[in-house]
């Protein structure tokens, strides 16, 4: 059985987190307090859904950890937009999250739909 760690559709949302996490270390005290924690927690939430889904046995339980997993990806979208509304996301960092976001989403759908979630 194929581990949910060789999947594209987790291996691009521990991408998204991973990029997510490193702009993190740039930003003031009150970036990070006020929208940074969240923003790492909801993307960091995208991959976690989808194991954790992954591991459950009922189709209920998986269909229920990855539409979670659907609902953290739009969560942490809406902090990037406001992050680089705000500044605090350069436009070269806007373009390479969106490069992965826009591979990201299709593959998150298609898994959901492919599952019967």
């Amino acid at each position: 059985m194929k581990e949910i760690y060789s999947y594209d559709v987790y291996i691009l949302s521990e991408q998204l987190s991973d990029r997510i996490w490193t702009m993190f270390d740039t930003w003031d005290r009150k970036a990070k307090q006020t929208m940074g924690y969240q923003m790492i927690r909801s993307a960091d939430s995208i991959s976690a859904n989808l194991a954790e889904g992954f591991g459950r046995y009922s189709f209920a339980d998986k269909k229920r950890f990855y539409r979670y997993s659907r609902g953290s990806f739009e969560e942490t979208k809406a902090w990037l937009r406001k992050a680089y509304r705000r500044r605090l996301i350069s436009e070269e960092e806007k373009i390479d999250i969106q490069n992965i976001t826009d591979v990201l989403g299709p593959k998150l759908n298609s898994f959901i739909s492919k599952t019967g979630a």
